[in-house]
């Protein structure tokens, strides 16, 4: 695997799904995408030998996914938004760990 970062993972989604007049749809996909990892969650369905296909994980991926896909819609840099993000946190809760830092 290589280094992957949101920004790289984004412009990904961006390149293969990335239609501006369904953003209503995104929207509900993501609420769909919740409601499933709820239910993985639940029913405490985990990744194992037999893959990804209906654990956790695969729902967790799906809710990024779609958080991605509507950052991309209305032209949010989600990995500028972490870090000034939090910023804001590291002050708010007087954390002395910071994200620009972190290694």
């Amino acid at each position: 695997m290589s280094d992957l970062t949101i920004r790289k993972l984004q412009a990904y989604i961006k390149s293969k799904d990335f239609e501006p007049s369904r953003k209503p749809d995104y929207f509900y996909k993501l609420v769909e995408e919740v409601g499933e990892v709820a239910r993985q969650i639940h029913d405490e369905r985990r990744m194992g030998s037999d893959g990804i296909k209906g654990t956790l994980e695969e729902e967790l991926y799906d809710v990024m996914y779609y958080v991605l896909a509507l950052a991309n819609l209305y032209e949010i840099d989600l990995e500028r938004c972490a870090f000034l993000k939090e910023e804001m946190n590291q002050k708010k809760y007087n954390n002395s760990i910071s994200l620009a830092e972190f290694k």
